[in-house]
């Protein structure tokens, strides 16, 4: 794998090592050497070896004096991490991994936007109806790229609004499954206007201070984004018109 020329020598190569441990190139037990990493990639043994540290912080792989760098099994590896999380998307189980997320956030969301309504300041209430106006926007032009930089804004802004650390800290796992389904292609070509009003719905639920009807509308979302993301994978299992006569 050539190392992305946009990225430092210590971020290429993290990139690339994490991107094929998660898809499975190097499966658990795969015995790796610094030496052979820095040749590979065309760096230092110290640039190598800062890239494993950071690896292993993640669970992705051990690093034992005189045995190598051996890859672990996923049940080691900090799935929540948001780099794990984008390259395990960039891979081959993208559909199990988006699945598995989408019932995380199901469990934890609706659960934040209800503590939002209790909690929420005015600031956050502002940047919540900003990011839904925004969404409004360029969800009608089609523009992904903004309408996933204020979707993201959305979430981010909820999960702090409610006041609990914890769930505060998940903005960037959220972030990261919106990136996942925008950039490889699984966010319909113009976001539904039925999603939209019910981001609207929660904006102004946490405003009112109604932490049910703040639940019921966030719990909504998850469940229309997972269906999104069915029909999408159905659409694009279906032959083209071209190869199905």
């Amino acid at each position: 794998m050539t190392l992305d020329p946009g990225l430092g020598q210590h971020a290429g190569v993290l990139d690339a090592l994490g991107a094929r441990i998660a898809s499975g190139e190097h499966p658990c037990g795969t015995v790796l050497t610094i030496e052979a990493i820095g040749v590979r990639h065309g760096v230092s043994r110290s640039v190598a070896r800062e890239a494993v540290r950071v690896l292993e912080s993640m669970g992705l792989v051990s690093s034992r004096r005189r045995v190598g760098v051996t890859v672990q099994p996923r049940s080691c590896w900090n799935v929540l991490d948001p780099q794990v999380i984008r390259w395990r998307l960039a891979g081959a189980d993208r559909t199990a991994q988006l699945a598995s997320l989408s019932e995380l956030r199901r469990g934890v969301e609706p659960a934040a936007a209800a503590l939002a309504a209790e909690r929420a300041t005015a600031h956050h209430c502002r940047t919540l109806a900003a990011a839904v106006s925004d969404m409004v926007v360029h969800g009608r032009d089609g523009d992904l790229e903004a309408y996933l930089r204020a979707d993201s804004l959305f979430h981010r802004t909820l999960l702090e609004a409610s006041g609990n650390e914890m769930l505060g800290s998940l903005g960037d796992v959220v972030t990261a499954v919106l990136v996942g389904r925008t950039r490889h292609g699984m966010m319909p070509r113009r976001p539904n206007p039925e999603a939209i009003a019910l981001h609207d719905e929660v904006a102004r639920a946490v405003r009112l201070g109604e932490p049910a009807a703040a639940e019921r509308a966030m719990r909504a979302i998850i469940d229309e984004a997972a269906a999104a993301l069915a029909q999408e994978q159905s659409d694009a299992s279906e032959p083209s018109d071209e190869t199905s006569s």
